[in-house]
């Protein structure tokens, strides 16, 4: 019997633990790319494969600021970027200056911020950067610090336009793809590198109110569009991210398929000793009179029991050491690999209310198989049983 309770116990445990964290994960890194792009970006055709912003587009447009013809969608923001280089005297990297207005939704960057703060965006031109951690390791460079960068111009002088920046804030989203490139900064300093009227832009990055329906509200956002213009769900810009992520959902299933096989193998064993020890009591029940239907509820009924013991251990337990690696991240992980230096974990009680649910239904449904032994069983066999 504490065989069978362990294994419900360790089962729970388990699935507990791969449902949180492979969300956790999943959602987490889903955020980040979110927090820098946006969940579908407008760009000119030509700016399909970069991310520079080559033809300006108008921000004169039907779509903007209220996107009307596309429900679901929580917000619409300008920006254009230009790749530059932030030279020293030492070394020099290679950037992209993203370039956003005081429109721009730079909360979500917010979290992300490990020195310093946003940049202050207005009326007037600012000079304040946001940089990565990433680049400014490499360059030597921290909050308060001038960087100069370079940024060649489109015609055939080539001679590069100098800019010089304050970095106020620096981020880490670990994330090499954005903290290698990017430079957050103010939208008007692109516009004017690449001689544009106030009035134009590089694209528009679009906030959906529910991730789920990207795909839907990506294609819709196509169809509204005027034929100048293209539009890319993130998951469509960053395919291979979204590909590996989708491999969680399948390691989660395979976790919580063996735990439930490994968790009903073992009450089928802990039913049929049940059913072995009181096959002398069976006997003396039917020859009261009792139906095999009515003596394989009382198995079942304990069976159900030794399941919910097994489930209150293992609920207490795997609840615990989530709550420990959420507030204190006890295990890490490689940004390198899996874009976040600690195991996320996301714990919603419509989950934990599944996993227990489904638990108790499947065993109780595969203890059926067993219990019915109990009908095979007569009253004259069972008090000779020894």
């Amino acid at each position: 019997m504490k065989i069978a309770i362990t294994a419900i116990a360790l089962g729970i445990i388990m699935m507990l633990v791969s449902v949180s964290t492979g969300l956790g994960l999943k959602y987490k890194i889903r955020d980040k790319i979110s927090a820098f792009n946006g969940h579908i970006v407008i760009t000119n055709y030509d700016a399909n494969v970069t991310d520079l912003s080559i033809a300006p587009i108008s921000i004169k447009q039907d779509f903007y600021p209220e996107f009307k013809e596309v429900e679901g969608i929580k917000h619409i923001q300008p920006f254009a970027s230009k790749a530059g280089i932030i030279r020293t005297e030492e070394a020099f990297e290679g950037i992209i200056y993203k370039g956003v207005n005081e429109n721009y939704d730079l909360k979500e960057i917010q979290d992300y911020i490990t020195k310093g703060r946003l940049p202050a965006l207005g009326e007037g031109m600012s000079n304040e950067v946001l940089a990565s951690e990433y680049v400014t390791d490499r360059l030597g460079f921290t909050v308060g610090d001038k960087i100069t960068m370079h940024f060649l111009k489109d015609t055939g002088n080539q001679v590069p336009n100098v800019r010089q920046f304050e970095i106020v804030g620096i981020y880490n989203s670990g994330m090499q793809e954005f903290d290698a490139n990017f430079v957050i900064g103010d939208l008007k300093h692109v516009q004017r590198l690449n001689r544009w009227k106030e009035d134009q832009v590089g694209g528009f990055e679009i906030v959906l109110d529910d991730f789920d329906k990207i795909e839907e509200k990506g294609s819709e956002v196509y169809l509204a569009l005027p034929s100048t213009l293209n539009s890319q769900t993130i998951v469509e810009k960053y395919g291979n991210i979204f590909t590996w992520m989708q491999m969680f959902d399948l390691n989660i299933i395979i976790i919580i398929t063996i735990m439930v096989v490994v968790a009903s193998i073992n009450m089928i064993v802990a039913l049929l000793v049940l059913i072995l020890e009181r096959v002398q009591m069976i006997g003396i029940l039917k020859s009261l009179g009792a139906t095999n239907w009515s003596i394989r509820k009382i198995f079942l009924y304990n069976a159900t029991y030794l399941i919910l013991k097994g489930l209150i251990y293992g609920n207490v337990i795997g609840l615990g050491l989530l709550l420990i690696q959420k507030y204190y991240g006890v295990i890490q992980l490689d940004p390198a690999s899996y874009y976040v230096k600690e195991a996320p974990v996301l714990i919603r009680f419509s989950d934990i209310l599944l996993l227990n649910v489904g638990v108790v239904f499947i065993s109780i449904l595969v203890l059926l198989i067993p219990s019915y032994i109990i009908t095979k069983i007569t009253p004259i066999k069972a008090m000779r049983f020894d």
